[in-house]
């Protein structure tokens, strides 16, 4: 069973989310399931830092993109989410390429929202992961 309460398409969520912060790095939905959705972020010189590793706050950037669109979908029109608390671990370094943030919710309640975010490399090797909370208000 799906957990989105909105309809839901690749092109409608990256034009709402392309915006500031996400459009400069670079981050874009990639993949929607029934239960979780995943987004890619380029390691390059709009996501590194000075030694030449991917940022962690661009990864920290990663897992609140995807776990706030994901949030927002799915809660029904009449609420929208914000994130109240944001942790993350990083786990192995990253010079090139690119990373994947899948974000699946722990709880997906009336006032609060938890979702567990994994960020990979092209090989499945975990990058990082965390957890984000999201506050559900109404309109």
């Amino acid at each position: 069973m799906s957990i989105w309460k909105k309809p839901i398409d690749l092109e409608t969520i990256n034009q709402f989310s392309l915006v500031g912060l996400v459009g400069h790095l670079g981050i874009h939905i990639t993949g929607i399931s029934d239960t979780s959705m995943t987004a890619t972020m380029p390691v390059d010189e709009r996501t590194k830092q000075a030694l030449g590793l991917l940022h962690g706050g661009a990864s920290a950037a990663l897992l609140e993109t995807v776990a706030s669109v994901a949030a927002n979908w799915a809660v029904a029109d009449d609420a929208f989410c914000v994130g109240v608390e944001l942790n993350i671990n990083h786990l192995r370094a990253k010079t090139e390429g690119q990373v994947h943030a899948t974000a699946r919710p722990l709880r997906l309640g009336r006032t609060i929202q938890v979702w567990n975010v994994d960020i990979l490399d092209e090989k499945g090797e975990a990058v990082s992961s965390g957890r984000m909370t999201m506050a559900v208000r109404q309109r």
